[in-house]
């Protein structure tokens, strides 16, 4: 299996994910639409993430989104409950090649 490569736009995060995303989930609830965020979801121990990261966390509480302190990009976010497994990766910090033809998946994060 080869590993994904990514980073935020100054390279102070980098990411790498251990499996190719098979679809890319597109939110619109108020935060995913405002940074542009195309999520892979997958376990927490398929990425790895380098580099110091700033949280933000939202309304009910439930996700720490991740960005960089430098230049701004939303980076990843994680569940605040640790038995939670489940996390998501922008895409967008990956080549375009890697997420650009995969189908998208409407998540409906703003009817909830």
């Amino acid at each position: 299996m080869t590993a994904r490569h990514g980073s935020c736009h100054c390279g102070a995060i980098r990411l790498t994910l251990t499996a190719t995303p098979t679809d890319a989930g597109d939110c619109n609830c108020s935060l995913c639409r405002r940074i542009g965020g195309l999520w892979h979801h997958c376990l927490l121990a398929a990425v790895l993430v380098e580099g110091e990261c700033k949280g933000y966390v939202q309304g009910d509480c439930m996700l720490t989104t991740w960005h960089c302190p430098t230049c701004g990009c939303t980076t990843h976010w994680t569940p605040i409950d640790k038995s939670l497994t489940r996390m998501g990766v922008n895409l967008r910090m990956f080549d375009p090649a890697l997420w650009s033809g995969l189908p998208r998946r409407l998540i409906d994060g703003a009817s909830y």
